[in-house]
């Protein structure tokens, strides 16, 4: 049996690779060890957080004993309902854009092209005005809702779509079938891919939203936790462990999703630079 030969490229990219990863990671096994210490514990060196003895009590403790769980549930709620709505709206939309012709499609292609340009900090301002005059302000509506529209998923959808093939949406036309049940029974399960890459994105972008929730919940019993957390860390100004393991509990849901879903996420990665 022949020994493949290993190239030095492929061995410095490795090494390079398992650098940047753990210089990445340390800040999150640092939280982790330090969510798990006593509270009050002396400090003597580094070493120090990283060392026994270990407890899951400060997880119970805010899980229970403070607002921790309802802005968990807030923020699950909302991503879940966001990735919902995320998913149907811009599937719908791409499909008119995609498979639909209809007079000025391509302007208003070129219009959700356009909208990549904008930062999001720059809408705010109208946003809130909007939201407020809709007296959408401090309600899970208002949470909901301006986090639904986002181009970039709209246009890796539609570069999608356009990939479809025509003949099959031709051949259900002729059958008699409707744009909705196209859509429903041809156009969704051909792209489970694409649908799940959104779903991922749009998740995590809700799970991390931290300015909007910020400027729209006024009662803190409809706080999110990237909203939540750093006013809960602001009470405790010397001891790290009851913040860190707020920051655990937040983080948590969003590692595991990357973890089991990290195929996706890299395919969307690469489907969000091609244009169509």
């Amino acid at each position: 049996m022949k020994r493949k030969k290993v190239k030095a490229g492929s061995v410095v990219l490795t090494l390079l690779s398992a650098g940047l990863a753990l210089i990445f990671l340390a800040p999150v096994i640092w939280a982790f060890f330090v969510s798990l210490q006593y509270e009050g514990k002396q400090i003597i060196s580094v070493g120090s957080w990283f060392s026994p003895p270990y407890t899951f009590r400060n997880y119970l403790d805010l899980i229970i004993g403070s607002d921790v769980a309802k802005w968990l549930m807030n923020s699950v709620i909302v991503a879940v309902l966001v990735t919902v709505l995320t998913v149907l709206f811009s599937a719908m939309a791409a499909y008119a854009l995609a498979k639909i012709k209809f007079l000025g499609r391509n302007n208003l292609y070129l219009y959700f092209l356009l909208g990549l340009m904008v930062p999001g900090e720059a809408t705010i301002v109208p946003l809130f005005i909007t939201a407020n005059g809709l007296k959408l302000i401090d309600t899970y509506a208002g949470l909901l809702f301006p986090s639904v529209a986002v181009s970039m998923n709209l246009i890796i959808m539609v570069t999608f779509f356009k990939g479809l093939p025509d003949s099959l949406i031709e051949a259900a036309r002729i059958d008699g079938a409707g744009e909705i049940t196209i859509f429903a029974r041809i156009i969704m399960p051909l792209s489970k891919a694409v649908i799940s890459t959104i779903s991922i994105f749009a998740f995590i972008g809700s799970w991390n939203n931290y300015l909007w929730p910020l400027l729209c919940a006024m009662d803190s019993s409809k706080f999110t936790l990237p909203v939540g957390i750093p006013i809960f860390a602001g009470t405790y100004t010397v001891d790290y462990v009851k913040p860190m393991t707020a920051n655990m509990i937040a983080s948590i849901p969003a590692i595991i999703i990357y973890l089991i879903f990290e195929k996706q996420i890299v395919q969307g990665i690469t489907m969000s630079g091609v244009k169509g």
